[in-house]
């Protein structure tokens, strides 16, 4: 865990307002993500943290507030532009090709400019081979880093629902964000996988990848307490706490809104 309390947020969030059809879904929301930290968001269902998520990608946009990357002001954030911006997502429901290689799945998430060639050879539009070979070995690289490079020239739906959800983290990372935004990655995964996951978390923001910032929404508690290095926590569309893991496991309003008995206390 690496957060720096006295850097520049790389990503910032103040006074969100997002409204559907008259129910408030968020309210004066404000939350900032540090240089090389793992920033976690919880709460219970309908607390607003799938909408918290969708604004940060630019999939809704709020009716007030601002949203700032590495200072500078985002007025019309859409999914589109997150490449350009050195930011990365991963959904819910994972969102591969079924049709396609593990390999071409992630050689699909390069940034917009180094996969240029790889999207004209499937609309069978001349390409540059050279950029094509680029992209690949990048993808090819991500995949072995995840551990899951023996699945290359494999099809999405022959493979375990754990190693699927490597392939769609592996697409998010592989046009290198500095910025990565994890959407419920624990969800369907055994314990055993969501240590590995927990492990594979620690190392994007601290080891090799030690450049990247992580927004992680996610409600597995152990997994949140167990990498994050801040955590907020929405309840009704407000932040009602933020703080370190410690700190959030001993407020009386998380307590009595959310976790109860459901974190383990440890030393």
């Amino acid at each position: 865990m690496t957060a720096n309390s006295a850097c520049e947020p790389v990503f910032d969030m103040k006074s969100i307002d997002v409204t559907f059809g008259g129910i408030v879904a968020l309210s004066d929301v404000s939350l900032d993500v540090r240089p090389g930290e793992v920033l976690g968001v919880i709460g219970p269902n309908g607390a607003g943290k799938t909408t918290l998520f969708n604004v940060a990608c630019g999939l809704v946009r709020p009716q007030a507030g601002t949203i700032t990357r590495n200072g500078r002001p985002l007025t019309r954030l859409t999914p589109h532009h997150l490449p350009g911006l050195g930011m990365s997502r991963t959904l819910q429901g994972l969102g591969l090709f079924d049709r396609m290689t593990v390999l071409d799945n992630v050689m699909i998430g390069a940034d917009r400019t180094a996969h240029a060639g790889f999207l004209s050879g499937i609309l069978g539009l001349p390409r540059s081979s050279r950029d094509d070979a680029a992209v690949r070995a990048t993808a090819m690289s991500t995949l072995e880093e995840l551990r899951i490079d023996s699945y290359a020239h494999r099809f999405p739906p022959s493979l375990p629902y754990a190693v699927r959800k490597r392939v769609a983290l592996a697409r998010a990372l592989v046009s290198a964000p500095s910025l990565l935004l994890l959407d419920e990655p624990a969800s369907g995964l055994s314990s055993d996988e969501m240590d590995e996951l927990a492990t594979l978390i620690r190392s994007l923001a601290g080891g090799e990848f030690a450049s990247t910032s992580i927004l992680l929404v996610e409600h597995h508690m152990d997994l949140v307490m167990s990498v994050c290095d801040r955590i907020f926590v929405l309840d009704f569309g407000k932040v009602i706490a933020q703080g370190t893991p410690e700190d959030v496991r001993e407020d009386p309003a998380v307590l009595a809104a959310y976790l109860g008995n459901e974190v383990t206390h440890e030393n």
